[in-house]
């Protein structure tokens, strides 16, 4: 088989299979454990921390240098505020059309109540609501497997060892993302099935980067070391600016900060593999 085929499958799997095993939880769980996702949200934050700094910036600096690198990652970190931009401002549109439903079905709420009849009206606005942000949640992270399949095949450019670590590691991280994804999905009124395969499909950028990594990791060393920096500047930014500030708003004690430094611990170890 070709060898960009099989890096190409490669990312593919490892985003799907990721996403897909945490999308799995909607046909088990009615609910969620915020506890237990923050605890697993602040493990693959400090997994991929570690990975990032111990082993792939390391390796990028080897390939293009530290100016290279240090411009690979500005310009990771940037790509992935542009986009968070253009999600955001899509979303302030939609929560505005949504605020003017809100206010019309509270009108006909008050005017159920004075007629004495009962309404399921508050519900229906509180599963919408979810439903939404389960969209947005699957739209955010398959613009973010982007970036990480970048990373699994500029890894594989860099060495097989890379290539393998990375795509370990970040199949563990995009487990809890597909949990974030699917529970509100199905808590919002889709089925099982549909939010399964919407959390599948949320993996299917990452075969694209992996693809796009591979092919300009060939074209020289240097380019290797910038796609490795985009790639770390992508992942460093998504881990403390969505992951970390997630799993405080879910819980605020001790145990994601165990999850953390676990993770942290477990990364530096896998990062001394070769």
């Amino acid at each position: 088989m070709n060898y960009l085929l099989k890096v190409t499958l490669t990312g593919l799997l490892t985003g799907m299979i990721g996403t897909g095993i945490g999308g799995l939880t909607v046909f088990f769980v009615s609910g969620i454990n915020k506890r237990l996702l923050s605890f697993v949200l602040e493990f693959s934050a400090g997994l991929m921390t570690a990975v990032v700094c111990f082993k792939l910036l390391p390796e990028a600096i080897g390939f293009g240098g530290i100016i290279l690198t240090l411009a690979g990652v500005a310009a990771g970190v940037l790509s992935i505020v542009c986009v968070e931009e253009i999600i955001n401002k899509k979303g302030r549109k939609k929560t505005v059309v949504g605020s003017k439903a809100i206010v019309s079905r509270k009108a006909a709420l008050s005017e159920k109540k004075v007629l004495g009849r009962k309404t399921a009206g508050n519900t229906d606005i509180k599963t919408t609501g979810l439903l939404r942000a389960g969209i947005l949640m699957a739209i955010g992270i398959a613009i973010h497997n982007f970036p990480e399949g970048f990373a699994i095949g500029a890894g594989f450019e860099a060495s097989v060892s890379l290539g393998i670590i990375l795509t370990a590691v970040i199949v563990i991280h995009d487990i809890p993302e597909g949990i974030a994804m699917a529970v509100p999905m199905k808590l919002g009124g889709y089925s099982s099935k549909k939010a399964f395969f919407l959390t599948l499909l949320s993996g299917a950028p990452m075969g694209l980067g992996t693809l796009l990594g591979a092919i300009l990791g060939k074209v020289s060393t240097d380019f290797v070391g910038i796609c490795l920096a985009f790639a770390a500047g992508a992942m460093l930014y998504v881990v403390h600016a969505e992951l970390i500030i997630e799993s405080k708003k879910l819980y605020m004690g001790r145990l994601p900060s165990l999850g953390n430094v676990t993770g942290i611990i477990c990364g530096i170890i896998i990062s001394m593999l070769n």
